[in-house]
Parts: structure tokens; sequence; C-alpha cells
């Protein structure tokens, strides 16, 4: 059988002047071509051939040689080389763009910029890109607590976090208290396992553990203070938001890298926050 967005072998039937039509064997069903330029040197008739099958500028069914970025029911990382007045189109490696419908988007699609999408058939049979992946995400992934792992956040909730699919492959997400700094759909970052979940999805952390997290705080601290002439405004009953906005951590972090500073007598408290000792 010809299965749409599926690499498959299918054995060549004939050959006409504009190339060798294929099946699978004893099908009965119509054939589908592969153009002329993609037939392999000195074929024959009854010769298999691995090909992947979609839909070409007329939505008719034919085969090629090329493999995509990403087939039916995959995901890929892949480039918006165009927008139109119906929607976006992708680059997955072959002659015809993959289409990206603007009801299949999540959030704003910009030209240039690379997503994550998964492949999908709609309802008109074509093959089409969608950003809306969470159910084509594994929940069984190899993962331990503490892992370092890279992923691609496919989606942002401003009062949940962001959802990251891990190696582009397993669900995850960066809970909002975790979320510091800017981030937008598509930026690939490395996170830490920070949880392993009953049902196999994945809680992430940017920030490392915390006795080696509070290495790198307190060195944003001591560099920050040194920005601003030995001074900051910042101290253990400031508000969270307030910390995050100026040194990019949480407000725990930074209570805890600036006990660590008291300790080691590099700061000292001021009236309105600390001060870097001479």
């Amino acid at each position: 059988m010809i299965r749409l967005g599926e690499v498959q072998e299918l054995e060549i039937k004939r050959f006409a002047s504009v190339g060798a039509f294929l099946n699978a064997e004893e099908e009965l069903e119509r054939d589908v071509l592969l153009p002329k330029s993609q037939v392999p040197e000195n074929a024959k008739v009854g010769d298999k051939v691995k090909v992947f099958i979609y839909n070409d500028s007329r939505d008719r069914i034919i085969a090629t040689t090329t493999m995509p970025k990403a087939s039916l029911g995959q995901l890929g990382y892949l480039t918006v080389v165009d927008a139109t007045r119906i929607g976006y189109f992708l680059d997955w490696g072959l002659d015809k763009d993959l289409f990206l419908p603007f009801g299949e988007t999540v959030g704003t699609v910009e030209k240039g910029k690379s997503y994550l999408v998964g492949v999908y058939i709609d309802k008109s049979n074509r093959l089409c890109a969608t950003m809306k992946i969470r159910d084509m995400l594994s929940t069984d992934s190899p993962f331990k607590e503490n892992d370092l792992v890279v992923g691609t956040i496919y989606s942002i909730n401003r009062d949940i976090g962001a959802f990251v699919a891990v190696e582009d492959k397993y669900d995850g997400l960066i809970p909002k208290k975790e979320l510091l700094g800017v981030y937008e759909l598509g930026q690939r970052v490395e996170v830490r396992i920070s949880r392993v979940l009953d049902d196999g999805k994945l809680d992430l952390s940017l920030r490392d553990r915390a006795y080696i997290q509070m290495e790198t705080d307190a060195q944003t601290i001591i560099e920050r203070l040194k920005e601003n002439k030995g001074i900051l405004n910042l101290n253990d009953n400031s508000p969270a938001q307030l910390i995050r906005e100026e040194l990019e951590m949480s407000k725990s972090g930074f209570k805890r890298a600036v006990g660590r500073l008291l300790r080691e007598e590099m700061i000292e408290f001021t009236k309105n926050g600390i001060r870097l000792k001479e």
C-alpha cells in the first residue's frame, strides 16, 4: 500500500517518458510516479526503491528519493520561508515547501525564524505542519533527575510557564517560577531535569542544582555591584519581580547567594541594599 507522508520501499512497475511508476508488491491500486530526474541509474522493472511519498504542487501523490526533515507523525525544526494570506510555508528539504495553516500556529510566526512542528494529513488529504504538537510528544523518556538536556520551547503560558519539547521528542515544562529572563517560541534551551512526574512528563529548570547555581548567582551579583559603583538597592525585603528584572534570578536564589557573600565578607548590608566591601 502506498502510504502518504511515509518513507517506504516500492517496486518499479513500469517506465514512461516522465519517469518510473512505483507500487507495492501485488498491489492493484494506482501506481505513483517517481520523476525521471529521481530514477536511479540503470534501474529496471522489479527493482525496489526507497522513497518518500508526498503531494506535488498540484496536490497529486508523488514519490521522491529525497528524504524530508520530518515525515508523517514526526517533529522537525523547520524554517519559515514564506508568509501568505492563508498561512506559512516551511522548508522541509523537498522541492515543495510544507504548508503551515494559520489555524495550526501558536503565538507569533515570523518569516526567517525556525519552529518545532509536527507533520499531519489534513481533511483534504494533504501533508501539512502544525505547531500544536503536545499530543505528538512522548512521556516515556529515559531521563532522570538532574540530567542536562536540550529542548525547544513550543508554547508559553505566562501563568504556567514554558512548554518544552525535550530533545524535540519528550514533553516537559519550565514552571513559571523557573522562567527567568525573556524567552520565545522556537527558542532552543539548555535545561536540567528537576523532576520526573508519575505520568512521565518532565519538570525542567534553567538553573543548575542549588549549590552549583549559588556560585553562579553570587558571581552575577558581584559583577552587577561592580557595574553600579559597588552598590545595589536590593535586599531580602525587595520584591521578587524587581530582583528578577535586575538580576534574572529568583528571590530565593538571590538570598542564598547574598548569604554566601556575607559569610565570605565580600559584601555588607546598607540601609537600602548591599555594598561591595573594599
